[in-house]
């Protein structure tokens, strides 16, 4: 969704990042770099080589056309290469698209634009990540009343409760990390996943393209096994619920009857001109809400059909844009909501007090520790020589 809805459920660099034009970029740098890596495995001539990479801009392609080559065709990767190969001409038009077939193209810019898109959304993460461990350290001996399932419990810390989101949210940092460093791989098989194109030289064009694209290689073509996708979408996922449950926390905690804590930058209402309400928190838990379906659609959609799938496939390209936007959606809301927050100490020991005078015991166990334990964590996660 775009325009009225932009700001709520992504970011405009994020929608960028994915959008169309995005996903023509990474399509024409595969091509690019599958004829380069040809050429230099012996498959294609320089001039080939020279010739696609400068007819390679974007600006030279129609997006409506691809757009209604993909509506017609069930890929835009049809119409690209008829493009690509009117620009290049006929001596290099030979080469162009060699030994590929249009999943290697769509499944290699997929991973392309993952990466690209993801970067910035991981900075958001970080930046969520090292508010936490602030406030797991400048809180760490503050008492507050635990809660479960929404009622008074037993005393434990702020900084604890911190420190637990800390732990949560880089624990999915670091899954979702793992994933754009080992399983972002090129795919390039051909038409039924043998390479036949390339003959005794499959092998090193493979490793060429994934080097040129600065992609994984993998062992072999991936066309119907999905769990590369599957283990991006769910990363994805886990990681929007961890950020959301940070955000519902400032919901919850900065309600009236509680009021922990106050947002530094609330929303507004059209019928009460003086309430305040944590409206950052409050989208970064509608983003990540509809997380869980489009990562159930990865899901379902990987038993696909021996070497080609018709129709589970095709639903990945929409279902992963989404879900990339929903995760920047996320981390943006989320860092929003913590930036500057205001944490009501005088009112947590309120509320410790009235907990301890109806005799529940007022000593908050090891939370202390806890919360040291996550800092340490979080520290050797964050050195430069431990941060991909």
């Amino acid at each position: 969704m775009t325009g009225l809805f932009e700001g709520v459920y992504s970011t405009p660099h994020t929608q960028e990042l994915t959008g169309s034009e995005a996903w023509l970029r990474a399509m024409l740098e595969v091509e690019r770099a599958l004829t380069v890596a040809a050429a230099r495995v012996g498959l294609a001539p320089q001039s080939a080589a020279a010739a696609v990479t400068a007819a390679c801009r974007p600006e030279s392609f129609n997006l409506d056309a691809l757009g209604a080559g993909a509506a017609t065709e069930a890929t835009p990767v049809i119409a690209l290469v008829a493009r690509l190969r009117s620009l290049v001409g006929p001596e290099a038009s030979p080469y162009v698209h060699l030994a590929a077939t249009s999943q290697d193209i769509l499944d290699s810019a997929g991973a392309l634009v993952a990466r690209s898109a993801l970067g910035p959304v991981l900075d958001d993460c970080r930046a969520v990540s090292d508010t936490l461990a602030a406030l797991a350290l400048e809180h760490r001996s503050t008492p507050q009343v635990g809660r479960t399932l929404l009622q008074s419990a037993l005393v434990t810390t702020f900084g604890a409760a911190c420190g637990n989101r800390l732990t949560g949210v880089d624990d999915a940092l670091a899954g979702l990390e793992a994933v754009l460093r080992d399983r972002l791989a090129v795919q390039l098989g051909g038409p039924v996943g043998t390479l036949a194109g390339a003959a005794d030289r499959a092998e090193q064009l493979i490793a060429a393209v994934a080097a040129e694209l600065g992609l994984a290689e993998p062992v072999t073509p991936w066309h119907t096994a999905r769990g590369r996708v599957a283990e991006l979408a769910a990363a994805c996922g886990i990681l929007a619920g961890e950020l959301a449950a940070v955000a519902q926390d400032v919901v919850l905690l900065s309600a009236t009857e509680l009021a922990e804590v106050e947002v530094a930058t609330p929303g507004g209402s059209s019928a009460i001109p003086k309430k305040r309400n944590p409206a950052a928190a409050v989208l970064a838990v509608a983003c990540a809400h509809r997380m869980p379906g489009l990562v159930a659609t990865v899901l379902a959609g990987m038993p696909q059909e021996l070497q080609r799938s018709a129709g589970r496939w095709q639903a990945e390209w929409g279902t992963l844009t989404e879900i990339v936007r929903l995760l920047a959606g996320t981390a943006r809301h989320t860092r929003t909501a913590l930036d500057g927050l205001r944490v009501d100490a005088d009112r947590m020991h309120a509320h410790v007090d009235a907990l301890v005078a109806t005799g529940t015991v007022g000593g908050f166990g090891a939370a202390e520790t806890f919360v040291d334990r996550a800092l340490a964590a979080h520290a050797a996660r964050t050195r430069p020589e431990g941060r991909p």
